[in-house]
């Protein structure tokens, strides 16, 4: 990773009539650098990476992807992007080596069988290589979508929830290979739902509605959250969640196995809403949030902030 940007746009903006997909994102993005993207579904984290590679045209917006205009030079980006999308799109009855034959013919790849043999070895297909599309699991599915991005050797991956309805240990052999991809000067933006995905990310950009709430590094991210976290164990949790949840200063309640996790953004009045427990018995203390406590935090601010 250095400081060169590989991405830097400001106020990218994409309508669909009256509805706003994409509002007004500023993002920059370092080459090397795995940027997770997150957010709900329907939140137009899809609709901005279709807008960087050149699938869509922003109706407002400027900046540049891999040095080029992303309005004016859109072809020139697309050659240099890999695009997995989260829908397997390959030919079901075609073997794994054509289906990546096909990908360095659309390419226009001159030496199509040379290319087509090192992707193969890269995410260790080589003994799979004439078993057909149709005939995988979902984690080797995946491995053929990532080879047939890569073939091209592109210099932006733009992965769009990759991991989706794959094993633990396929999502884990994935992210090994990503960050190998990273280290070897490949910038991935990756839209993912997963909390221990997005920790794995160098940096993290967080939108909702089509704005951007949060973007920077795990620890940033937490920071800038200023939320409060307290753990608490003890009997009839499920009980106790209901009674505190709606309390002044209780903005969440939620159980992580057997405890409950209680946060508010106003550390006193959290103190005040949990202090009367402190005479039942419980073990309470209080513990750094978690990403999962900060963007149903976001989520819930931005709920209110709209009602409002």
């Amino acid at each position: 990773m250095n400081d060169t940007l590989a991405i830097d746009v400001a106020g990218m903006t994409k309508r669909f009539g009256k509805r706003v997909a994409v509002d007004h994102i500023d993002l920059q993005v370092r080459t090397g650098e795995i940027c997770g993207f997150l957010g709900p579904n329907g939140s137009g984290k899809t609709t901005f990476l279709r807008m960087l590679c050149g699938l869509l045209r922003p109706d407002d917006g400027h900046g540049t992807c891999l040095g080029f205009d992303v309005i004016r030079q859109s072809a020139e980006i697309k050659r240099q992007v890999g695009y997995m999308t989260q829908k397997f799109t390959f030919w079901e009855d075609l073997s794994i080596a054509e289906n990546l034959d096909f990908a360095a013919r659309m390419y226009a790849i001159p030496d199509r069988r040379a290319a087509v043999q090192a992707s193969l070895e890269r995410l260790g297909l080589t003994a799979r290589k004439t078993q057909l599309a149709g005939e995988l699991s979902g984690g080797w599915k995946q491995r053929l979508a990532l080879a047939a991005c890569l073939i091209h050797e592109p210099r932006l991956l733009l992965l769009d929830e990759p991991t989706a309805g794959v094993d633990p240990k396929a999502r884990r052999e994935f992210w090994s290979e990503i960050h190998q991809l990273a280290g070897e000067g490949l910038t991935v933006l990756v839209t993912t739902h997963y909390m221990d995905e997005a920790e794995r990310c160098h940096r993290l950009a967080y939108i909702l509605n089509g704005r951007l709430l949060t973007h920077g590094t795990v620890a940033e991210v937490i920071a800038q959250a200023r939320l409060a976290t307290w753990q608490i164990r003890g009997p009839n949790l499920v009980a106790l969640g209901q009674r505190l949840a709606g309390l002044p200063g209780v903005d969440q309640v939620a159980a992580f196995g057997n405890a409950l996790h209680v946060s508010g953004d106003d550390p006193q009045l959290l103190e005040a809403a949990l202090a009367p427990l402190l005479n039942e018995g419980l073990e309470m203390q209080r513990i750094d949030p978690g990403l999962e406590d900060v963007f149903i935090h976001l989520t819930q601010r931005a709920a209110q902030q709209v009602s409002v």
